[in-house]
């Protein structure tokens, strides 16, 4: 593994305003600033690029939980009228797909948390070097909210599955 810090490697390639314009000859400072507003906004499209992953992941561990669930209701009804099914295949599989989903979502949740600290060092970095204009705001992202609470309420589906208990019981 890398021992280096990632800040530290990050703050190493980057350059300063004063090398920017040693290496574009000198005074060109529209340029520079044009350049500057560029790079700040293509942070901001690199954010909801990873939005747009996240939400990606939360449809398919909601189509995962949801589709869980709903055979566990399906089929435990079927067995109450008398249909030839083992007792409980329908919870085990239905826990099986709920589960699969919390997985698949916990792992999209702890990948886009990873992916945005590094992106916001590299800002932080960025900003100080003079490189990108600090102005826009970088708040918690509501994809990630949306992503917590559809592990909470899968989380709940699990528990209301293998226990019979409320709230979906």
């Amino acid at each position: 593994m890398n021992d280096i810090d990632p800040t530290k490697r990050l703050s190493d390639r980057a350059l300063s305003i004063a090398r920017a314009k040693e290496l574009l000859g000198g005074s060109d400072e529209a340029s520079i600033e044009l350049s500057s507003r560029r790079t700040g906004m293509s942070f901001q499209r690199t954010r909801m690029s990873a939005d747009r992953t996240l939400m990606s992941i939360i449809r398919t561990a909601l189509s995962l939980i949801g589709f869980g669930f709903t055979i566990y209701q399906f089929f435990g009804h079927m067995l109450e009228t008398g249909t030839a099914l083992r007792p409980h295949a329908p919870r085990n599989f239905g826990i099986a797909l709920v589960g699969l989903g919390l997985v698949l979502l916990t792992l999209g949740i702890v990948y886009h948390v990873r992916y945005m600290q590094g992106l916001r060092a590299e800002r932080r970095i960025m900003i100080g070097e003079g490189l990108v204009h600090g102005e826009s705001h970088y708040p918690v992202s509501l994809t990630l909210i949306t992503a917590g609470l559809l592990w909470l309420l899968g989380l709940l589906a699990i528990v209301s599955m293998t226990f019979n208990v409320s709230p979906f019981a």
